[in-house]
């Protein structure tokens, strides 16, 4: 019998045919399994991996060695970065720089012998240097693509998500403006009568010199009530119509940290809820310092709330304060606690809107109008069971300058 010769055209053709087939019925496969798969993260490692497979061996019909496609190593590799970020395209550079190490020193110590290759072509017409220097630089180019296209990727998330933010900040901005305007109004009117009626309470517990006591328990329960609406219709103006206050150059670590202190020294001791701060130094912003402890309690409040609901034994309230690469300074108050359904999660800033059993729902509305009033912006990850991150954006300013006047004695 006549021995077959690897570089016989028909072959080859007939090899490349089988290939361009297998390919596309892995293709109907892929289509047909994504859709029913739950651990597609897993499933793209597997089905790029084979991918690398695909393209080691068509490099080793198209020549081994003198193969011109080691450059689908590379699309592989781009490809990778775009499903599994830096760490997968990373793993993938590595799989292919392996296979085509493996590949040339199996081909260079007679193990393979490529299809449709010249003589003059082979691995063994070229030193050693020359063979490791090759698979130096397709190493060397798979790593550098894995990075580049990682590091674009990221940035393209990043731009992403901030683009998400703003919209979504828009978005609240403009329904909550037109509920401010029409509530602000409704809100004075309310308060007028509410201060004629207890003051009209005062003078009736001065005037009456006898009175029986079922009469004074009404009347405190009425001065109770009124005072607790009064507190309400507050806030609710300060949602609707929320100025500036008196703003000023603060150092932000200093705030956060007096607040925080005080937060947890009035902590349930049962509840066991741990409280601690990571405090960039030297981050100064121009706010009004009231309206920012005011913001940082109510977010403190809903972090500790969202622990007691979990259930959990214990929790832990997080305080972060950092710079961003884009020059905002932000603060973060993070939580293990129950985290935000994700049918509500578009709903948690609405005035009067709330998940608990007591409460107004105007905490989270109020923080919303004051970081607006401030020139920033909040928005919220959660994952439920896992707990809540609520990240404030403010502009940085520079420390005020010392009046020498100061050093002098």
């Amino acid at each position: 019998m006549d021995k077959v010769e690897t570089n016989d055209p028909a072959i080859f053709e007939d090899v490349l045919y089988l290939l361009s087939g297998f390919i596309l019925f892995l293709t109907l496969c892929y289509s047909v399994i994504l859709s029913r798969l739950k651990r597609k993260v897993l499933f793209t490692y597997i089905q790029l991996t084979i991918d690398t497979l695909l393209v080691t061996l068509i490099i080793y019909i198209t020549g081994c060695f003198s193969s011109v496609f080691s450059f689908l190593y590379l699309i592989v590799v781009i490809s990778s970065c775009f499903f599994l970020f830096r760490k997968g395209g990373v793993i993938i550079a590595a799989l292919c720089s392996i296979e085509y190490g493996l590949m040339l020193c199996l081909e260079y110590y007679g193990v393979l012998k490529p299809f449709a290759m010249a003589e003059i072509f082979a691995v063994k017409s070229y030193g050693v240097n020359y063979i490791f220097y090759k698979i130096f630089v397709t190493s060397l180019a798979c790593f550098t693509v894995a990075f580049l296209t990682s590091l674009l990727v990221e940035q393209e998330r990043r731009a992403k998500r901030d683009l998400w933010v703003m919209r979504k900040h828009v978005s609240r901005v403009q329904r909550l403006a037109a509920v401010g305007e029409m509530a602000a109004g409704l809100a004075h009117e309310i308060k007028n009568p509410l201060a004629a009626l207890t003051g009209a309470i005062d003078m009736l517990k001065n005037d009456l010199d006898v009175f029986d006591s079922d009469s004074f328990k009404l009347m405190r329960i009425i001065e109770r009530e009124a005072k607790r609406l009064n507190s309400l219709l507050t806030n609710f103006l300060l949602f609707a119509r929320p100025d500036k206050g008196k703003p000023k150059a603060i150092p932000l670590g200093a705030v956060v940290a007096e607040t925080v202190d005080l937060f947890e020294k009035g902590l349930d001791k049962e509840r066991n809820v741990e409280c601690s701060v990571n405090l960039s130094p030297d981050i100064w912003v121009e706010v009004d310092p009231e309206y920012l402890r005011q913001v940082l309690w109510n977010l403190l409040l809903n972090a500790a709330d969202a622990i007691y609901q979990s259930g959990k034994p214990s929790g832990k309230i997080i305080v972060n304060t950092y710079t961003s690469r884009s020059g905002f300074v932000n603060i973060e108050v993070v939580d293990n606690g129950c985290g935000v359904p994700e049918d509500v999660i578009d709903y948690i800033f609405d005035p009067f809107f709330t998940t608990k059993s007591k409460g107004t729902g105007l905490g989270l509305s109020v923080v919303h109008r004051l970081v607006e009033s401030f020139g920033g912006c909040i928005d919220v990850e959660t994952r439920r069971n896992e707990g809540t991150r609520f990240r404030v954006s403010l502009a940085r300013v520079s420390p005020p300058e010392k009046d020498p006047a100061d050093g002098e004695t």
